[in-house]
């Protein structure tokens, strides 16, 4: 049998297979920086609690447990200043790339909906908009867009790739936007313990959303923030009607986060430490790596958050990929991240300190 044609686009990463193998040549072996997945160890509190919960015959619920709620709850009011949040109104989820790719199948959005992504942008919010079949409208400012009625708009802030962080009154806009039309507002918000030059805002703070959750969803992840992308650990937090209505469908998908899982996130949320021990790791090798880059011609563009530098050479960014795996480095094109970001490439903070110094020196060698 063959599958439906959904014209999704060809898989990314697989067009880095021929970068790949001439960066792993470099006798000093590959820096990879393309994936951005942690390398670092996953905190001691986090594998403690997932150890003494491991004996768990049952099946847990897809609301997760009591403990749970109330960490994610006490997370964001302790973390983000968010409004109070209902136990209706969080939900943990399988890693957030899954919710970001089904949210729109799960609201029900298909032929003839409109969904709103950012120009630049991680690729799976086009892929959701795309499984359905709906349109997919990038957009950066409600007001280009004042005559649409999207069913769901995409926002991400620190943002995956370019590092952009809005202001609060860039979040309000979106939200007085996408309450004018009924629209539900999704923010990506899974980078956020990683704001560098700007301190990001949450669209679940009052100063935001005018006291009101109404229509709005964020979305939070611990992969980046604990280190924990293996264990696929991610939340949705805000409006009870809305959150309440996916958890019930998600009830008869079985989307449900496994036991232990759900007793290392309530361990992880409630522990600051090792997210400032993280900063500080990022924060090193962020400070080694850009002036190593812009020493190499490449100006860095954004980037005032989340754990990569968006840069370009002001030429293809394919070209500045075969340049980097000359060195044994390897980055992600921006191709990847919308036709507008053809001159640019990501370069992840997320390898070991040694990695990091190998790619420094190697730039800085010319």
């Amino acid at each position: 049998m063959k599958l439906r044609d959904r014209s999704l686009p060809d898989f990314p990463w697989d067009s880095l297979a021929g970068a790949k193998a001439r960066a792993s040549a470099h006798p000093d072996g590959i820096v990879d920086l393309s994936v951005g997945t942690p390398v670092d160890p996953t905190p001691e509190v986090g594998r403690r609690a997932l150890a003494e919960a491991s004996d768990a015959p049952g099946y847990p619920t897809v609301w997760g447990t009591p403990a749970l709620r109330a960490a994610i709850r006490d997370y964001l009011a302790d973390r983000w200043g968010s409004l109070p949040i209902a136990d209706e109104g969080v939900l943990p989820v399988i890693g957030t790339k899954e919710i970001v790719a089904a949210l729109p199948h799960l609201l029900g959005l298909g032929a003839g909906d409109t969904i709103v992504i950012p120009r630049i942008a991680y690729p799976t919010y086009e892929v959701g908009g795309r499984l359905v079949g709906a349109e997919v409208v990038p957009c950066d400012d409600p007001g280009q867009i004042a005559d649409l009625r999207p069913g769901l708009v995409w926002i991400n802030s620190p943002a995956n790739p370019h590092g952009e962080i809005l202001s609060a009154d860039q979040l309000a806009a979106w939200v007085r936007y996408c309450r004018e039309r009924g629209a539900v507002l999704a923010s990506d918000e899974c980078y956020g313990e990683f704001g560098w030059d700007a301190e990001p805002v949450s669209v679940l703070h009052p100063d935001v959303n005018q006291g009101s959750l109404e229509g709005l969803l964020a979305v939070h992840s611990l992969s980046k923030r604990s280190n924990v992308a293996g264990y696929r650990a991610g939340f949705l937090a805000g409006d009870a009607e809305l959150v309440s209505g996916l958890r019930e469908l998600r009830k008869h998908a079985g989307g449900i986060v496994p036991a232990p899982v759900q007793a290392a996130m309530v361990a992880l949320l409630g522990d600051r430490d090792h997210v400032a021990e993280q900063r500080e790791r990022y924060l090193r090798r962020r400070a080694l790596l850009r002036p190593a880059l812009e020493a190499s011609g490449f100006r860095v563009v954004h980037s005032e958050g989340s754990l990569y530098l968006w840069c370009t050479r002001g030429e293809s960014g394919r070209v500045s990929v075969d340049w980097l795996a000359e060195r044994g480095i390897l980055v992600a094109p921006g191709d990847f991240y919308g036709p507008e970001s053809g001159d640019f490439v990501r370069v992840g903070l997320t390898a070991t300190d040694e990695r990091i110094a190998a790619a420094a020196a190697r730039l800085t060698a010319g």
